[in-house]
């Protein structure tokens, strides 16, 4: 009977298991497949961003989810409360659906304000009532959490921005159709010419293009054996000449001192550096960089180099197809004229 070959979890035991010390010797696996052609001397490199599988980040999302929680613990220990608020909390949510509405924002500021203090009411009724069942020290660390998140103002720095990702943060690309994007920003190192992905680093802060330079060529250099000796980045990497012994090219005004030639190289490698582009595209839309489903930063590693591995196999194994079928094409032929050869030998006799 046709069946599944393994149960999915299996699957995700062995990537936990293996962890991202295994992921990265597959991807160095997959990069060496590629031979000399992932040993060209000069790169691209840009960023772009994994979002998590998070929900649009508002402040009465995080206080509604909070409130749940809190009860569901509530009745999961078996501890009788005053009030759950359900039925207040549901009027409040209508309320806060006119946050942007110039008559009602009051009403939906003060709708906001109420589901706080619901919160942090049901916080303190368990932190009193959770030392007579011995529970207190098991959830004082998701109370503190709790009173963090509820504390927190639109401006602040470092927010949190979902309950189960806490290191996500937000990200401003400058796109029209999508102002702000949650998950975390990840660098990717591809060949010039051959668009082999050589090199790909997460970053759990949201930190300027040009400080991921260093990581992201630290990375490609472990995964070949020429170190890189020239790297093409847009300007988002202003600032920044020289990385581990790697010249940093970028799109600008040519030099007095450069001649026509000069001039004409460098006019060409900024013009390649856009092949990246459509490599971020094809991870994104093909490869399962567009949202990433893995938990913590661990999972933002993982995807990353799982995506860069798959579009290195898909490479390898296209380039593999196209000499089978050359090479039995060949060998058609070849029979093919010992054929007539034997029919000429024939006739002759």
């Amino acid at each position: 009977m046709p069946g599944m070959p393994c149960n999915a979890t299996e699957l995700v035991h062995f990537r936990k298991r293996i962890g991202v010390k295994g992921f990265n010797l597959i991807f160095k696996m997959s990069v060496a497949l590629h031979g000399k052609q992932a040993q060209e001397s000069s790169v691209l490199i840009d960023t772009t961003v994994q979002e998590k599988n998070i929900t649009y980040p508002t402040d009465a999302k995080l206080a509604i989810k909070i409130i749940n929680r809190l009860n569901k613990l509530a009745k999961r220990h078996g501890i009788q409360q005053r009030r759950t608020y359900v039925k207040e909390v549901k009027n409040c949510r209508l309320s806060i659906r006119h946050f942007r509405h110039v008559k009602k924002r009051a009403k939906a500021k003060k709708a906001l304000t109420r589901l706080r203090t619901i919160a942090n009411k049901l916080i303190r009724e368990l932190q009193r009532k959770l030392p007579t069942h011995s529970l207190f020290e098991t959830y004082q660390k998701d109370f503190l959490f709790y009173q963090q998140v509820l504390a927190q103002q639109p401006k602040d720095k470092n927010k949190i921005y979902s309950l189960h990702e806490p290191d996500v943060y937000v990200i401003a690309k400058g796109k029209d159709h999508k102002q702000y994007e949650y998950g975390n920003k990840v660098s990717i190192v591809s060949t010039k010419d051959n668009n082999i992905i050589v090199g790909v680093v997460s970053h759990d802060k949201n930190i300027h293009d040009s400080k991921t330079l260093d990581a992201a060529i630290t990375h490609a250099n472990s995964n070949r054996t020429k170190p890189i000796q020239q790297a093409v980045c847009d300007r988002g990497y202003v600032g920044v000449k020289e990385v581990l012994g790697a010249m940093i090219i970028l799109p600008k005004k040519a030099l007095k001192r450069d001649n026509r030639y000069q001039r004409d190289k460098k006019r060409k490698l900024c013009k390649r550096r856009a092949a990246i582009e459509p490599i971020i595209g094809h991870l994104k839309s093909d490869f399962r960089l567009s949202r990433n489903l893995l938990k913590g930063q661990v999972g933002d590693e993982i995807n990353v180099l799982m995506a860069a591995c798959a579009w290195n196999l898909k490479k390898w194994l296209a380039i593999a197809t196209i000499f089978l079928f050359w090479q039995k094409l060949g060998l058609f032929f070849v029979k093919y004229l010992r054929f007539f050869a034997a029919l000429d030998k024939k006739q002759f006799c």
